[in-house]
């Protein structure tokens, strides 16, 4: 885990964010929290990891999502190198859909 990131404020930030009940209250706090482009860059890159798992090729990523190659290469760079934070939430919402 990145030391840098690991601080009380990230930590009470967590800990709200873990407070959150449904989709409908992410929508309202995270409009509140972030803005309009941060929360869609979070989601687009969440949308290319989906895909790079899905073995979907660079190109294909970019059409559908509209991202860089810069941002793709950065976001496989975390599926493959990072702390498999992707993998797990992959992994606990197949199990939730019973796949």
């Amino acid at each position: 885990m990145n030391k840098k990131i690991k601080t009380e404020a990230v930590d009470h930030l967590f800990q709200a964010i873990l407070t959150l009940k449904d989709p409908e209250e992410c929508y309202i706090f995270f409009e509140d929290v972030c803005t309009v482009n941060e929360l869609l860059s979070l989601s687009q890159r969440y949308e290319v990891a989906k895909m790079l798992r899905e073995k979907k090729t660079y190109l294909e990523i970019a059409e559908k999502t509209g991202a860089s190659t810069a941002t793709i290469s950065r976001v496989n760079r975390s599926l493959n190198y990072g702390n498999d934070g992707y993998d797990m939430v992959f992994a606990r919402l197949a199990e939730a859909q019973g796949e």
